[in-house]
């Protein structure tokens, strides 16, 4: 089976690339399940019902977030309405929403997914490499397949990650920084790993914002509004090849294309 992982998708420009692209992208790869880090598609910040079923319409199975699932305050109630929207399942106990789910792909396989983040420079969350063994052993008693999408800053963490879940997930996938990285590999075990999947959204932007805004804030240091910047985009993600039976995977490819 071969699996498409989105970076984080960006506004309206990030939407509109995915619904371009992603045709043609499930086409030439034989992509069996879609999965999308989303958390950023209004506007550049968090999620709404709407969009998230727009996305859901164009192609996407199952969509991932992070620090930002909570920043339109309406997306808590529908959350737990819609268990193919995760969050992070390191928040405490109690928090709305689920952080893994185990869906049947178009091709009747079963594939785990787990939405995890990171703490270092992050929000406190609960020990994530506490916090992940148990839902893989749950999770493993479904499917061989899981796929794993680490949000978090700091590079030493997600390859921490990579390297502890070897053998026991068929792919690690780094997302938060929206700078595609060039260390994607298949770690001894068989668990495919890359730091950070991109961003999908505006290509000339600071990750994701318009330029000028971000200069002023650095340059003055006051709050300012941010919008997410104009023109062409770009998709960004990686293409994960899985073993059915074993769950091991064979390969990992980065894609990143561009939209005008």
């Amino acid at each position: 089976m071969k699996i498409l992982f989105i970076g984080d998708i960006v506004g309206k420009t990030g939407r509109n690339a995915v619904k371009a692209l992603l045709p043609s992208l499930v086409d030439k790869y034989k992509i069996g399940v879609v999965i999308a880090n989303a958390e950023n598609i209004a506007g550049g910040f968090g999620l709404t019902e709407q969009l998230v079923a727009e996305l859901f319409r164009m192609g996407v199975h199952v969509i991932t977030t992070g620090n930002h699932v909570w920043d339109k305050k309406d997306f808590v109630q529908y959350i737990v309405k819609d268990n193919r929207v995760l969050r992070p399942m390191n928040y405490p106990p109690g928090v709305p929403g689920a952080g893994s789910i185990v869906v049947n792909t178009p091709g009747g396989i079963k594939i785990g997914v787990i939405n995890i983040s990171g703490r270092v420079f992050m929000m406190g969350m609960d020990c994530p490499f506490r916090t992940i063994g148990p839902e893989i052993e749950r999770m493993t008693q479904e499917t061989n397949i899981i796929i794993v999408d680490m949000h978090a800053e700091a590079t030493s963490e997600k390859i921490a990650l990579g390297y502890y879940l070897d053998g026991k997930v068929s792919a690690v996938i780094g997302t938060h920084t929206h700078v595609q990285t060039a260390d994607e590999k298949i770690l001894a075990n068989g668990t495919a790993y890359i730091t950070d999947a991109g961003m999908t959204g505006p290509a000339h932007s600071v990750i994701g914002m318009e330029v000028n805004q971000i200069i002023q804030r650095f340059l003055t240091s006051m709050p300012a509004r941010f919008e997410t910047a104009p023109g062409g985009a770009i998709l960004s993600g990686v293409v994960v090849e899985v073993n059915d039976e074993t769950g091991r995977s064979t390969g990992i490819q980065r894609v990143q294309l561009s939209h005008e």
